[in-house]
């Protein structure tokens, strides 16, 4: 038998909820259908691995492949073609909890209801580096919509332009962030890829004691480490968990079942179905009927028909016990079956109690409200640096703001200040545009402000994301900025076709108050956070930094320095 000659292999591991860590629970979970389809023979692999464990092997054949029939129709060639296609799937338990790895057609075997539908994708955020993502898909509540996104050479989370807290992450992909796993076992510096949604692809070990070790290093990460801060916000929006509460849900859906559809309900691809369903070329839905619906596609109009029918408080478990199948060919013959799963992982549903919004997706519900100003917040707190790229002198509460923006160029040699030295071109004519307030010795715009309320700093966001836009397409301001640089600076001229790459919004809170996402006005946090996401697509990092203030004035030839 023909053995792999590297120590890992690229597999997909799902983690298993409600099933006990023994050998019986994991074959009691089993479809005995689907066993018999494959001609299912099992193996107890438990003392090699030192774990529990159940080995399920098989195979299943078309005597003739669909395709045959279509090119004899075609070509009067007479084809006929077997397709045989092999089944393994392990499931081992670990330190008490259940795995599965499926090999080849394997992973079919697993019952949807008993995945751990967030494990892969606990741990990718825990663990990918947020400036390598590859691979992002998210979903946006209310259409149907889902995003995919792949950049195979990596790009830095914030730069794809998911909507942090109004859309749910549902798969994610990157390298490999530093962990002890049997890919890195001969070099600790080793980068592997890993994609994270139901299931967790990544390389594994293939030796029995590496796999299970590789094992316990994932679950270890889930169980000890917080998500990197650059993607915490996939967490904010959890699934709901109260039973009452989900009762109260599913009861209100069972009613807007009811009525005529008013876009509330919408249709949405299964997470684990997405390659299934390109490759289907037919779809059999069946919801309290003796036949199934055939189409050529997921049909929302007859599922919703067919709810409207069933009596009150039974249209919700209608669609729950229905089944959608998809078919590789037209003629949807049971050999052309690809898989089989529930009507209500085919839908999403929004449904309000009260002022709180709720969002069923993928058979599990989700509340949407509360995620906002959570995400909001923990975004202010990271662009709020104890460490700013940066060094301000404090601000004499006596003083305007023109007076301290004036006076660190003598306090802090290598700034100029260019506060209402304005660039004025074709475009920006009259008064023009002010580039920054000040430029730092490492060419870092800084806008200053003193703020007494939100007013004054979204006049402030907004006169950065202007700066910025004026000198990534304007040449003329380009040229003309680089002339006052040079001017102001001699000896030390902006590099050429200088693009901005920080931005550093210097506040002076109130009278002094410390500038944290607790004491930073609600409407400028909302307002920071979307500047930020345009400056980000940019290519253009955004700081915050709070500056102290004094009631000492500081001397303007530089012999004391207050350090912000």
């Amino acid at each position: 038998m023909a053995t792999s000659t590297s120590g890992t292999s690229k597999r997909t591991l799902y983690r298993l909820t409600g099933v006990a860590p023994t050998v019986d629970a994991m074959f009691g979970i089993l479809d005995p259908d689907r066993l018999d389809a494959v001609g299912a023979e099992l193996d107890f692999p438990g003392e090699r691995l030192g774990v529990p464990a159940l080995l399920v092997t098989g195979s299943f054949e078309q005597p003739v492949a669909s395709w045959c029939d279509e090119i004899h129709r075609m070509t009067g060639c007479e084809v006929s073609l077997p397709v045989n296609r092999s089944a393994g799937l392990l499931m081992l338990a670990v330190d008490g909890e259940v795995y599965a790895i499926g090999y080849d057609q394997g992973f079919r075997l697993v019952p949807d209801q008993v995945k751990d539908r967030r494990f892969g994708l606990s741990f990718v955020i825990r663990r990918v580096d947020p400036a390598q993502i590859r691979d992002l898909v998210s979903h946006t509540p209310g259409g149907g919509r889902t995003d995919i996104t792949l950049v195979p050479g990596g790009a830095p989370v914030w730069s794809l332009g998911v909507q942090e807290h109004a859309q749910i992450v549902r798969r994610l992909g990157g390298r490999l962030d530093g962990i002890e796993l049997t890919i890195a076992q001969n070099d600790r510096t080793k980068i592997s890829s890993v994609e994270g949604g139901t299931g967790l692809r990544m390389r594994l070990g293939i030796d029995a004691a590496h796999l299970v070790s590789d094992i316990r290093a994932i679950a270890q990460v889930l169980r000890e480490e917080a998500p990197v801060p650059e993607l915490e916000f996939v967490e904010h929006i959890v699934p709901v968990k109260e039973g009452d509460l989900v009762t109260r849900l599913e009861k209100q859906l069972d009613a807007m079942l009811g009525e005529a559809p008013d876009g509330r309900i919408a249709a949405a691809v299964p997470s684990d179905h997405w390659d299934d369903y390109g490759a289907a070329q037919a779809f059999a839905t069946k919801v309290h009927s003796r036949e199934a619906r055939l189409s050529d596609d997921f049909s929302l109009e007859y599922v919703l028909d067919r709810a409207r029918v069933q009596r009150p408080g039974t249209r919700l478990a209608a669609l729950r016990d229905g089944t959608v199948t998809l078919y590789a060919h037209t003629r949807a013959e049971k050999g052309d079956a690809i898989r089989t799963s529930s009507v209500l992982r085919w839908i999403e549903a929004q449904v309000t109690l009260g002022a709180r919004r709720f969002f069923l997706l993928d058979g599990q519900w989700y509340e949407i409200g509360e995620a906002y100003l959570e995400a909001v917040r923990s975004q202010v707190q990271r662009l709020i640096t104890d460490s700013p790229s940066v060094d301000l002198p404090a601000w004499v509460l006596g003083d305007r703001e023109r007076d301290y923006n004036d006076s660190v160029p003598d306090l802090r040699p290598g700034y100029v200040c260019f506060d209402r030295d304005n660039v004025r071109t074709t475009l920006h004519r009259g008064n023009g545009v002010e580039i920054c307030d000040l430029l730092s010795p490492d060419d870092v715009l800084v806008m200053v402000k003193r703020a007494k309320g939100s007013d004054a700093l979204s006049h402030l966001f907004g006169q950065a994301v202007v700066a910025v836009q004026t000198l990534l397409h304007s040449p003329e301001a380009g040229d003309q900025f680089a002339r006052k640089v040079s001017a102001a600076r001699p000896g030390r001229p902006l590099p050429a076709g200088f693009r901005p790459s920080t931005v550093v919004f210097a506040i002076l809170l109130k009278d002094g108050t410390d500038l944290t996402a607790n004491t930073l006005f609600p409407f400028s946090q909302v307002t920071l956070v979307q500047t930020a996401k345009i400056l980000a697509a940019w290519g253009v990092e955004v700081e915050v930094v709070g500056i102290q203030a004094t009631t000492v004035p500081v001397s303007r030839a530089g012999i004391r320095h207050l350090a912000a």
